[in-house]
């Protein structure tokens, strides 16, 4: 009998201690990605009980709505039954509050300031982006088991203590191309949720290639019914209306991102020829293609119908897209001449700007003579986009050696392709886009974009696969300032991300580099 006593009493202090031990009491431990500016411990921790509840200052509908979105987070895995409410007064102790306050202008239009207490959590922001982006970081503090969609066993605790966040770049991107092979609707929101967790706010859409025209334009409808009809290697295909279209924006809109959608030319653009054969040259449909090699396609640059195409194809895009840009390509048109190029770039600014959208495209415009407000991304040629910024562009930093997606971690990656370089996650996480060419400075760049080039996967678990754990370290070159980056330690932080991804449903590569298994696991 006695003997049984002792037992249980070890029992009960192996449960104790170990409780104790998971129990976060350091906020500067934990492993937020990205890395915020500030972080000030206070060695406590906070409890999510069934007696927490979120609350919204205010009656306004988006804050409601931001504070559902962190309810319906949470309450799958915790099985607490959270519920969103409104007050006009910090409430009582054990709960979530939610507040906007325009003082703090430090903040921006994205920062927030995360106050944890063993009583409550206090997210404050000058913006509503902030408090989304502030949310992002309570999923972090809490086990990555709250991001399983069944109920999982508690506690549920967070570090105390106070966070200072706001980011260095106001466009922290990633493209997918859904052109080489055609991404669901569904697929296209997951890569949303992916985004938003990790604080980033622009998902540009490759909607148009030599493979596939992805979009509906209702003024030109066999552009999706044949042009739309396959993608590399044969398959099916398809594309998106304009209703599904506009319902990938609003998804994305909900969650403080930012569709881009491209439309590819005066190159890249064989679906099209393959749909009206009056975009050609010689007045003849081209053959649907299905490869992967580039530069044989253009739009003939010196007929009218051309430009009345692409102004009708802007115009239903533009009127669909509550984004400031239009992306108009503009890369590897080998077989357009430079003399036609130059004056096809400069028109097609025009257009994009009489339907009250701003230019983007890839480093090649800066060729020509670039209007105001064009944003020019560099990929391939620095002299190109130093280009841009003698006439005045900005640039968006996506250069294919450090950033691309579809570039294999190595030899041996399963997907990918290998033409700019190997980009292992080290490589992929340490370079900083104000340092990488000296006449493209800070003031010169709006942000930071990881392209996914679709070649060689098909669906979502293969893109992810290419995509992450790459993604996090791009999400972190765009939020968090250079001098607080470190390789060796961002890659514990990664480590400990691990069980998280997989929580998430994430089919991420298992680097290396990283020791997934050899971190205590939050």
């Amino acid at each position: 009998m006695k003997f049984k006593k002792s037992a249980l009493y070890l029992l009960a202090l192996t449960a104790i201690f170990g409780q104790m031990a998971c129990t976060p009491t350091d906020l500067s431990k934990e492993n937020i990605i990205p890395k915020p500016v500030s972080v000030v411990p206070t060695g406590d921790s906070f409890d999510l009980t069934d007696q927490t509840d979120i609350y919204v200052q205010g009656e306004s509908a988006e804050q409601l709505q931001i504070g559902q979105y962190l309810a319906d987070k949470l309450n799958p895995s915790t099985g607490l039954g959270i519920e969103v409410k409104t007050t006009s007064e910090v409430p009582a102790s054990g709960n979530i509050y939610l507040s906007l306050s325009e003082n703090d202008t430090e903040l921006g239009d994205e920062g927030y300031e995360l106050t944890i207490t063993e009583k409550l959590v206090n997210l404050t922001a000058r913006k509503p982006a902030g408090l989304f982006y502030g949310l992002q970081t309570i999923r972090q503090l809490l086990p990555s088991k709250v991001e399983l969609a069944t109920a999982q066993q508690g506690p549920w605790k967070m570090a105390t203590g106070t966070i200072r966040d706001y980011p260095v770049y106001g466009y922290r991107g990633s493209m997918l191309d859904v052109a080489r092979h055609f991404f669901e609707v569904e697929e296209v929101k997951s890569l949303i949720d992916q985004l938003a967790a990790y604080k980033m706010n622009v998902l540009h859409l490759h909607l148009s290639d030599d493979q596939g025209w992805r979009i509906e334009i209702k003024s030109w409808p066999n552009l999706t019914t044949h042009g739309g009809s396959t993608e590399v290697g044969g398959g099916p295909g398809g594309f998106y209306t304009q209703e599904q279209y506009s319902d990938i924006v609003k998804y994305a809109q909900d969650r403080f991102i930012t569709i881009v959608p491209e439309i590819d030319m005066p190159g890249h653009t064989n679906a099209a020829l393959a749909s009206y054969p009056e975009l050609n040259a010689d007045g003849k449909a081209t053959e649907l293609y299905t490869g992967i090699e580039v530069g044989f396609s253009s739009l003939d640059t010196h007929k009218e119908i051309t430009y009345k195409f692409i102004d009708d194809v802007i115009r239903e895009l533009a009127a669909l897209t509550p984004g400031q840009y239009i992306h108009i390509g503009g890369d590897e048109s080998h077989s357009t001449k430079i003399e036609d190029y130059i004056p096809f770039i400069n028109r097609v600014q025009d257009i994009v700007i009489a339907n009250g959208k701003q230019v983007f495209g890839w480093d090649e415009i800066a060729l020509s003579t670039l209007k105001p407000n064009t944003v020019v991304q560099y990929w391939a040629k620095a002299e190109n986009a130093i280009k841009g910024v003698e006439q005045g562009a900005k640039v968006l930093m996506s250069p294919s050696k450090n950033a691309y997606l579809d570039m294999q971690y190595d030899s041996t990656s399963t997907f990918g392709l290998h033409w700019a370089a190997y980009i292992e996650v080290d490589k992929g996480y340490n370079w900083d886009p104000a340092n990488l060419v000296p006449e493209i400075k800070r003031e010169n760049i709006i942000g930071i974009e990881a392209p996914l080039w679709s070649e060689t996967v098909s669906n979502r678990y293969e893109a992810e696969y290419l995509i992450f754990p790459r993604l996090l370290g791009y999400a972190e070159i765009g939020w968090t300032p250079v001098e607080l980056r470190n390789w060796d330690e961002y890659k514990v932080r990664l480590a400990n991300h691990g069980e998280r991804m997989k929580a998430m449903n994430i089919s991420f590569y298992p680097s290396k580099l990283v020791d997934w298994e050899g971190t205590g696991k939050k």
